[in-house]
């Protein structure tokens, strides 16, 4: 088995590098800090969730985070919005999202500890903002790493899984 060095969940680069002698801001220090604190979705409710007649697409969509570490597939129905181009598309996605009747946008990355919390948190201060008390924005406990991990029945909920790249 080979190993393949740890990628950090959120794509910025070190606190210590610089660009032409300044330290370079992590890609989301450029937009506001969010206020709400993301309630999280378990991987065996997700699965559940899957299994149901109500697939994604009708009341929830699944949101994969990931850009450079996106590898090794994805959930089953997930759409790829890297989050590092997220936060000024969230009053369209909100649009689309509403009028397609979603009620749970579920968020994650790798671990869903920098990328998925954030994503989360932002989309769900965009609801408060609503006045919107129908929808709910998830993030995925774990991540896709977590997900992964589980093996068996969630890897069959992924689409073009690769176990080599989860090894």
């Amino acid at each position: 088995m080979t190993e393949h060095p740890a990628q950090p969940d959120i794509a910025q680069a070190p606190p210590h590098a610089k660009t032409n002698g300044i330290p370079e801001q992590p890609w989301y220090a450029a937009y506001p800090k969010a206020h709400s604190e993301p309630a999280t979705i378990s991987r065996q409710e997700l699965l559940r969730l899957l299994k149901s007649d109500t697939g994604p697409g009708e009341t929830f969509v699944l949101v994969d985070l990931r850009r450079t570490d996106y590898e090794g597939g994805t959930i089953m129905g997930s759409i790829n919005l890297p989050a590092q181009s997220l936060h000024p598309t969230i009053p369209s996605l909100y649009s689309l999202f509403e009028a397609a009747g979603v009620n749970q946008v579920i968020w994650y990355c790798g671990s869903s500890r920098g990328r998925g919390n954030r994503a989360a948190a932002w989309f769900a201060d965009y609801i408060s903002e609503q006045n919107n008390t129908d929808m709910r924005s998830l993030v995925l406990a774990d991540g896709i790493k977590g997900w992964a991990a589980e093996g068996g029945e969630f890897v069959q909920y992924m689409q073009e899984y690769d176990a080599s790249k989860w090894e």
